[in-house]
């Protein structure tokens, strides 16, 4: 497809010499005399190039430039102008345009700046697809690399929702009876989900199969919804209803339907994980790893030669919790201090469930100062956090948390945790709720 150019000036001799250059050089030109005719037409249609004079009838073509620029920041600039003078190529420049070539301009000169303009718009497109490209691969290996169901419906919802310009996006997954139930939503409430679902449900009951759209109910935050369906091979996992007002392009829906591919493939992980988990590295209670996975987390770092700090936690008067709730109670609370413990961490690091109210932390490739920032930060959320709302308690805890880092303290895998450990023990006997750094001249803790 041609490159469309719009070409303004007040003189009709240049607007018709300039014209006849850029069209026998295959563009596709269009006129103005004006600035206001030029606004006219870049608000009526999207131009590859805008080529125009400085001096223009009532106006200033910088000015023209510089809205031109706010209508669509992609489009290219040169500026032709009878004006030799400095003062005016600087100020063309400032406000965006590519070149700037002074009266009487040859069709090679012309034609040769054009093409600079347009090479650099088309490499500056190519950049920026290939950067929107790399994201959304990594946007999807962190999707597929989640052990966490939740955290990965919501990346890919939030990347699907993004790219498409959504104002919302619904997931709903196949359960084991074969009905579609939500299982994950953004940027609409859990009632606004559930009433889309029903529409859904309806929907793929009607047309006997799954729809590429539907609409929604006069409530809900868009008018209709693309349905992509979360598929791997002839297995449907789900599918993503995805809240629009405009039929996105051929390029949104490509890089949806990638990240729905790759949800399929995170869902498959999730379901053989939940399989054998009882078998592998997780722990019953919280669901974070367990100290057998810990142990093989520490021995690989080790062995790679790479840095890691453990931090070592342990909740402060946990005790009193079981005594007045009750273990169950206490049992629930273990979860959702896990649950916070995940939120003030990478993906990457390793949270595990040490044993009883022990959690312990890897955190890769960070030293004890970054660490220490890290263990603050978990400090403090466990302190703000109120606990067991839902059952009624609202119950407050603390930690005390120890620090220790390789090679910066042990080479050792067994060592390590003994100084975390350690460190950790030497703050419950200050004043509790607090982070500790490791040192060899702490005691040993006494035996549990």
């Amino acid at each position: 497809m041609a490159a469309a150019v719009l070409l303004v000036d007040d003189e009709r001799f240049a607007r018709t010499v300039y014209s006849d250059y850029l069209r026998v050089a295959g563009y596709e030109v269009q006129v103005a005399d004006t600035a206001d005719a030029a606004l006219e037409a870049l608000r009526r249609r999207r131009f590859d190039l805008l080529i125009t004079d400085i001096i223009l009838p009532g106006a200033d073509g910088l000015e023209l430039l510089s809205e031109a620029k706010r209508l669509d920041s992609n489009i290219e600039a040169l500026v032709i102008t009878a004006l030799d003078r400095v003062d005016p190529a600087v100020r063309a420049m400032k406000s965006g345009a590519s070149d700037y070539l002074v009266k009487p301009v040859t069709p090679e000169a012309l034609q040769l700046a054009v093409q600079k303009c347009l090479s650099a718009r088309a490499l500056l497109a190519e950049n920026k697809a290939l950067r929107s490209h790399l994201r959304l691969f990594e946007t999807c290996q962190r999707i597929t690399s989640s052990l966490d169901h939740d955290r990965a419906v919501t990346l890919a919802l939030g990347t699907i929702a993004g790219d498409m310009g959504a104002s919302g996006a619904v997931f709903l997954e196949r359960t084991a009876s074969g009905k579609l139930a939500v299982a994950g939503q953004t940027g609409v409430d859990a009632s606004q989900a559930l009433a889309i679902a029903g529409a859904a449900g309806e929907a793929i009951g009607a047309s006997g199969g799954v729809p590429t759209s539907m609409a929604l109910p006069a409530d809900a935050p868009a008018p209709r919804a693309m349905v992509l369906q979360v598929a791997e091979g002839e297995t449907m996992r789900g599918v993503v209803l995805a809240l629009v007002t405009a039929d996105p392009d051929e390029q949104q829906m490509r890089s949806a339907e990638f990240v729905c591919s790759h949800l399929a493939l995170a869902l498959r992980t999730l379901g053989h994980l939940k399989q054998v988990e009882h078998l592998a590295y997780l722990d019953d209670l919280t669901h974070l790893y367990n100290t057998r996975f810990l142990d093989i987390v520490l021995e690989r770092e080790i062995q790679a030669g790479r840095p890691f700090t453990v931090l070592f936690l342990d909740l402060d008067r946990f005790k009193t919790v079981n005594d007045q709730y009750g273990h169950l109670i206490g049992s629930k609370l273990l979860v959702e201090v896990g649950r916070v413990l995940k939120a003030c961490v990478r993906d990457e690091d390793v949270v595990a469930r040490y044993g009883g109210d022990e959690y312990v932390a890897v955190l890769l490739g960070i030293d004890s100062g970054g660490a220490l920032k890290v263990a603050e930060r978990i400090r403090r959320s466990i302190e703000d956090h109120v606990f067991l709302s839902r059952e009624g308690a609202r119950v407050r805890m603390t930690g005390s948390i120890g620090l220790a880092s390789c090679p910066e303290h042990t080479t050792q895998k067994a060592e390590v945790l003994d100084l975390a450990d350690r460190a950790m023990y030497r703050g419950k006997r200050s004043n509790r709720n607090v982070v500790y750094i490791a040192s060899r001249d702490l005691p040993p803790v006494p035996a549990r």
